[in-house]
């Protein structure tokens, strides 16, 4: 984001609309606020599209919200579905339904959990491992192409907010 001399960020509207007044730090009408949720709100719209994609290059049938279930079972393995709805802030009848459509096709297993037999551990099949390792490297190289002008120090530094921000949601709603 272009910042002015003073190092404020600019007040600018939509095209054709009057600036964004200035009002204290942190108030509802604060230009800085402002711009952020206008930012958050395209990069948003723009991620869901990208996971339905995501997700139909993995299975046709895979739901957009999937994809996000796929990469937290590659990164952190084997879990408990109670373990991954917590993570993603959602119910457990949520995830089990997305869970058990995941295993009819063949993307993920469920195998008793040897510290509680009433649970299940959650895990990617071979295919389903192959298939989204396949998809996410494809995703990384578009990031790549599209991020080439970046310096390194900026996309760290991206990837350091956005994870201070993912660390906040839900904590002050």
């Amino acid at each position: 984001m272009r910042r002015t001399e003073a190092g404020d960020v600019p007040r600018t509207g939509r095209a054709g609309e009057p600036p964004e007044p200035d009002t204290a730090p942190g108030a509802p009408g604060d230009s800085a606020f402002l711009a952020l949720e206008r930012e958050l709100s395209v990069f948003l719209r723009r991620a869901r599209a990208s996971s339905g994609e995501l997700a139909r290059e993995v299975h046709p049938d895979l739901e957009p919200a999937a994809y996000g279930l796929l990469v937290r079972l590659a990164e952190a393995g084997e879990q408990r579905a109670t373990a991954l709805a917590a993570y993603f802030g959602v119910g457990k009848a949520t995830m089990s339904r997305q869970l058990r459509a995941l295993e009819e096709l063949g993307i993920v297993t469920r195998r008793p959990d040897p510290a509680d037999g009433r649970a299940s551990l959650v895990t990617l099949t071979e295919e389903g491992a192959g298939r989204f390792a396949a998809v996410r490297r494809a995703r990384r190289e578009r990031y790549a192409r599209k991020l080439r002008s970046w310096d390194r120090a900026e996309i760290a530094e991206l990837a350091r907010l956005l994870h201070r921000l993912n660390g906040l949601s839900g904590a002050e709603d």
